[in-house]
C-alpha cells in the first residue's frame, strides 16, 4: 500500500504520472500527426498561377463605339463589345418568343451599352467570327460561326443554327465607368 502512495502525485487527486505520460504522448502525437498532414493539405491549394487566372481587370477606356476587343479569362476568350445605340435597341426589340434560348437584353448586358460574354459557341466550342473588322457577322449583326452555320445577335443570344444556347455571360462587375473584372 504504501508503494501505491508513493506513485501518487502530491495533489490528492490519484492523478499518476503514468496518466501525464499517456496525456502528454497523445498530445504530442496529435501536434506530430498536423504538421505531417499539413503539406499534403497545403498542396491543394489553388497555385498562384491558378489563382492569377481566376479573375482579370480590363481597362475599356480606349474602346470607341462599335468597336470589339477579346481578352482571356480561365483560358477562354471573352468579348467586349461596346454597343451602338442601334444595337442596342435592335437587341431590345427582339421578341423572345422568336428565340430558341429566350433571354431578354437586360439580362444578358448590366449596362446596355456594354456586352461581355464568353466568346465559345454552345455547339462545339468553335470560336465565333464577328470580333475583328472585316470579319462575317452574321446574318444578325452579332457573331458567326463557320463551323457549323450558328449566327448570334449584338445580345450574343443564339438566332439560327445548331447551337442550343446563348453565348455565355461570365460574372463580372465593373469597379468603374472603364474598368471592369471578370470572374
Amino acid at each position: 500500500m504504501a508503494d501505491s502512495e508513493d506513485i501518487r502525485a502530491g495533489d490528492g487527486h490519484g492523478e499518476t504520472r503514468r496518466d501525464f505520460l499517456y496525456l502528454a504522448t497523445g498530445a504530442f502525437g496529435a501536434a506530430g500527426g498536423a504538421i505531417a498532414l499539413w503539406p499534403l493539405i497545403h498542396q491543394m491549394s489553388p497555385a498562384r498561377d491558378t489563382l492569377a487566372l481566376a479573375t482579370t481587370e480590363v481597362d475599356l477606356s480606349p474602346i470607341e463605339v462599335g468597336q470589339s476587343i477579346t481578352v482571356v479569362w480561365q483560358g477562354k476568350p471573352v468579348f467586349i463589345r461596346r454597343r451602338t445605340e442601334a444595337e442596342i435597341e435592335e437587341a431590345g426589340t427582339v421578341a423572345l418568343d422568336d428565340l430558341p434560348d429566350p433571354q431578354p437584353d437586360a439580362e444578358r448586358a448590366r449596362k446596355p451599352e456594354w456586352l461581355i460574354v464568353v466568346g465559345v459557341c454552345t455547339h462545339l466550342g468553335c470560336i465565333p467570327k464577328g470580333q475583328a473588322t472585316g470579319d462575317r457577322k452574321g446574318e444578325y449583326g452579332g457573331w458567326f460561326c463557320p463551323c457549323h452555320g450558328s449566327h448570334y445577335d449584338t445580345s450574343g443570344r443564339i438566332r439560327k443554327g445548331p447551337a442550343p444556347k446563348n453565348l455565355p455571360v461570365p460574372s463580372y462587375e465593373f469597379l468603374s465607368d472603364s474598368l471592369v473584372r471578370i470572374g
